[in-house]
């Protein structure tokens, strides 16, 4: 589908090709594995890393392509959001380092998430802090030459397997009581790091629970200076969250192949299900809503990557409508599937629970609508009206 979009080069479609190919001998044996989540993850980051696709996720000397990282996340979330969780955290994870931290910590940390060698975290939500990120209540307070953390992380994903984490948490309190945040590289291992909760999701995810119980962090290992967390946290998401709509389409491409394929196929009253006129007008439904995601997707990579200063909206509104369309479409393909679509470990039946969270994680759905408003405000002059 990517050959009928403008946005692409000819290094993108070929890069498409053999991403495809990929993904068929490495990802699909493994989809509807469901068993290990925590070892099948380690499996994945493996694999990419020696497939070189990780360092499409992780900055190591130059920014980030965004088209590149959409059409990544796209190829394997048609057939894996395991795996397409494993290539992106790897650049949630890094990409506040690989911005603004030492150059030593940056090169230790991001060769290896590049190469596969060490799994990331982005540790920002908190049991009281989710959408509204200047609430965080997590300290981090000066002693000496390191800082020391004290608080919970909640929801973060790969807790548990990551080696490093970003952790963003309050150095100070600003005018009205917000919080002054600042961000860390926070290793696994180090004394005070505990994961207390390993949460089971509707979907296979390896996301937990993280408590930080006077974990002493080298003052170098602050990623940039104090106050800076916000703005490296906000920037993290406006870079990341138009690839949340590229899962999206990933996801909703393969409800469509899905639900193709079963309407050519099966039967009832004499005709096949593609030759009932409310079955073709789902798939009509579903088809125009993957072309309009994957535009609104791709529009806002482009312009990410011809050098527009921000994105905001634009990434907001991709992410918002393809997400919203995707679980429309997974829904219709469970529908022409009828009871069929319902068995458990069924293809259609899995992304029903993989692509619910897409509407929730970096950003819900109505903080989006949020974020679209108060960006179209700012850009529309009042003496144009």
């Amino acid at each position: 589908m990517i050959d009928t979009l403008p946005f692409f080069t000819s290094e993108h479609r070929k890069l498409a090709k053999d991403v495809n190919e990929f993904v068929r001998l490495e990802i699909e044996p493994r989809a509807n594995d469901e068993g290990d989540v925590e070892e099948l993850s380690r499996h994945f980051v493996e694999v990419l890393g020696k497939a070189g696709l990780l360092g499409c996720s992780v900055p190591l000397e130059t920014k980030l392509d965004i088209r590149t990282l959409c059409l990544i996340r796209e190829k394997l979330a048609y057939s894996s959001s395991l795996a397409d969780l494993a290539f992106v955290m790897q650049g949630l994870g890094t990409y506040a380092i690989s911005q603004a931290s030492r150059d030593h910590i940056r090169e230790f940390w991001l060769t290896r998430a590049s190469g596969g060698r060490a799994i990331a975290a982005f540790a920002l939500t908190e049991p009281d802090a989710g959408s509204d990120v200047a609430a965080i209540q997590t300290t981090a307070q000066l002693d000496g030459d390191a800082y020391v953390i004290n608080g919970r992380k909640r929801f973060i994903s790969n807790a548990g397997i990551a080696d490093f984490y970003t952790v963003f948490a309050r150095t100070g309190t600003r005018e009205g009581g917000r919080a002054a945040l600042s961000a860390f590289v926070v290793g696994a291992k180090v004394q005070g790091v505990a994961i207390v909760e390993r949460t089971a999701l509707m979907a296979p995810h390896p996301i937990g629970e993280i408590h930080f119980d006077n974990c002493r962090v080298p003052v170098e290992n602050m990623i940039g200076n104090e106050g800076d967390g916000f703005p490296l946290a906000m920037e993290t998401l406006d870079v990341f969250r138009p690839s949340v709509g590229a899962a999206a389409c990933g996801m909703a491409h393969r409800a469509l192949d899905e639900a193709i394929r079963y309407a050519s196929s099966r039967k009832q009253f004499g005709r096949l299900l593609a030759e009932h006129q409310l079955i073709q007008e789902k798939l009509a439904d579903m088809i125009t809503e993957l072309d309009a995601a994957r535009l609104l997707v791709y529009r806002a990579a482009y312009l990410k990557d011809t050098g527009s200063q921000r994105v905001t909206r634009e990434a907001s509104e991709a992410k918002l409508f393809a997400t919203e369309a995707a679980g429309r479409i997974v829904d219709s393909a469970v529908q022409i599937h009828g009871g069929s679509g319902l068995v458990r470990g069924s293809v259609v039946e899995r992304l029903y629970r993989d692509v619910r969270a897409l509407r929730i994680y970096e950003g819900t759905s109505e903080i989006q609508k949020i974020v679209i408003a108060s960006q179209l405000v700012k850009e529309t002059p009042i003496d144009r009206l």
